[in-house]
């Protein structure tokens, strides 16, 4: 976009005294935006010289891939391991906090990412704009190699479910195929990515109510033993196990760790609906949309799922933790085994493996337009600016596809061992970008106010405000620190297991204190009365499209789900 585009529009560029009038957003007022930090938007997101992504991502593609996105194997196989350290009511009441702690995450990115949704938006992109370079810098490479690491995560637990079938090619077969269906589909058009994951997530999403209710079944005794299970396991082995110690403490350490595990399936999902909204059609309709519905996918997905299988797997079942050595098979899996069903067990495997997939899609998706938003905020080389006619950013998904080698760890260690080895490097960097999720949507409100932007011209307001992200700021913190506190009992401490635990907290203070020593002249924060709260937002209302309506019958109004 030219200067004298964003001019004409009201847009605020270097300081300049200009109306805002475009579209149905308008203010009388004129505002200031500075000319240090986050001036430097303008020529960085709408530079000229380069493509830029495309918004190809229809409603029904956002929607579902809010849905089941990334709901992968950390739910389907992870939740076996988190089962077995904690129980099934420990597992229960770990799964509803995380719930109500993502949905205060949701609600507050989805605030900020709706009110001006620009190619390239990320969280990382959005810590650039409303708080500082060095949020940006550092948020954005924790992005990148955590998000590139979680690729190889879902092929190893791909590679877990394989094991089920304990067939006679070698793993490094079937990584490769995965990691040539992940890279491809990445290469392609962002509307076949949003195609293939309305597919993958949809898949995901029959597959979740047809075990919820074959869990249901199996509760009343109708399965073909016609034994009623009902809470049986909950009295035994128990609702609440111990872990390291015995007693109350064990209890207590059980829970802490069941806790910190069940962080894990929900990594990096709030951000893939931010990230979705660079690339989405009408973001500011369709985001506060996928917002407003997500407390039901947590509720019926997730808590629903560990309460189900805390009713047809017993948390001692050698099966989920491959005999205590780590994360096994699925204890969906386990539990139809267990009840004597044929032949289903190797559908749900099935399922599983298109589920690793599609959630390994994801989390390439999300790496490459973090890299990509770093290059558009000045923090990483240009080149990986550079997108195709067709807006796919390849020299950045080249760049995160790298990551994908890791899998190959399998051929050398046990897949069990990799897994958790996966779970604890992203498990801290998942908790770290929440809590910065956290502080963004503080600087944006406390901007906005400064700024007096009508709550009219926001397309979403978080239900739980500022109270919430503090409950997200002060919560994950503390899960951070204690992510990996069991190694430090005698009969766990190895390097290997502490380092990964660990490592997420020393690289993002890396990459934030390196760029505060570079940039030392900086504030901590920008002023929220010189934040840039403006420019890009003509684009972006120029690219909003009318509601569609249908008028008649029911049947021809459900064609406005395949919009």
């Amino acid at each position: 976009m030219s200067e004298k585009k964003i001019e004409e529009s009201g847009i605020v560029v270097g300081g300049k005294d200009v109306d805002y009038d475009v579209g149905n957003v308008h203010t009388a007022s004129r505002r200031k935006s500075s000319v240090v930090g986050p001036a430097v938007i303008a020529g960085e997101i709408f530079d000229e010289r380069y493509q830029t992504t495309q918004r190809g991502l229809k409603s029904r593609h956002a929607q579902m891939i809010a849905l089941g996105g990334t709901i992968g194997t950390g739910l389907f196989v992870g939740s076996g391991q988190t089962l077995a350290r904690g129980g099934p009511a420990f597992i229960l009441g770990s799964y509803s906090l995380m719930s109500f702690l993502i949905f205060c995450t949701v609600a507050g990115i989805v605030e900020v990412a709706a009110y001006l949704p620009t190619p390239g938006a990320s969280m990382n992109l959005f810590g650039y704009r409303y708080v500082s370079r060095s949020m940006g810098f550092g948020l954005g490479w924790l992005y990148f190699y955590s998000l590139g690491i979680l690729v190889p995560y879902e092929i190893t637990a791909a590679g877990l479910v394989i094991d089920y079938w304990h067939p006679d090619v070698n793993i490094a077969v079937w990584i490769t195929i995965m990691i040539i269906v992940i890279v491809g589909l990445n290469c392609f058009p962002v509307k076949f990515y949003g195609e293939t994951e309305f597919w993958f997530a949809g898949t995901k999403v029959i597959m979740i109510v047809g075990l919820l209710i074959l869990s249901f079944i199996l509760f009343w005794g109708g399965g073909p033993q016609h034994d009623r299970l009902g809470f049986r396991y909950w009295k035994n082995p128990g609702a609440a196990n111990t872990y390291l110690e015995t007693g109350n403490t064990g209890r207590f350490i059980a829970l802490l760790s069941t806790l910190v595990l069940s962080a894990f399936p929900f990594a990096f999902a709030p951000e893939l609906l931010v990230a979705t909204g660079g690339e989405m059609q009408s973001p500011r309709r369709n985001l506060p949309t996928a917002a407003r519905r997500y407390i039901y996918r947590l509720v019926f997905f997730y808590i629903g799922s560990v309460a189900a299988i805390g009713v047809i797997c017993p948390s001692n079942d050698p099966v989920i933790t491959s005999g205590g050595s780590g994360a096994g098979a699925s204890p969906f899996v386990a539990g139809i085994k267990n009840a004597g069903i044929p032949v289903l067990d190797s559908i749900i495997n099935a399922g599983i493996i298109i589920s690793a997939w599609s959630s390994g899609n994801s989390f390439l998706f999300l790496s490459s337009r973090s890299l990509y938003a770093l290059a558009l905020s000045g923090n990483a080389p240009s080149i990986f600016k550079s997108c195709t006619k067709s807006g796919v950013p390849y020299y950045a998904v080249a760049a995160s596809s790298l990551f994908c080698a890791l899998a190959y760890l399998n051929v050398g260690s046990s897949s069990a061992v990799v897994f958790t080895w996966f779970v604890n490097l992203t498990n801290t960097s998942g908790f770290i970008s929440w809590i910065c999720c956290g502080i963004i949507f503080l600087r944006f409100r406390k901007a906005c106010e400064v700024q007096k932007i009508p709550v009219s011209e926001m397309p979403y307001r978080s239900p739980v405000g500022k109270w919430g992200a503090w409950v997200v700021i002060f919560s994950f913190t503390f899960l951070c620190l204690v992510n990996g506190f069991d190694v430090f009992w005698p009969e766990k401490w190895n390097i290997s297991s502490f380092f990964t635990s660990y490592v997420g907290i020393p690289m993002f203070f890396l990459f934030y204190g390196g760029h505060r020593i570079w940039a030392w002249q900086d504030s901590w924060a920008y002023d929220p009365s010189e934040v840039d709260l403006h420019t890009g937002m003509e684009q972006v209302l120029a690219e909003e499209m009318p509601e569609r309506t249908v008028q008649g019958p029911w049947w021809k109004k459900a064609t406005l789900i395949w919009e």
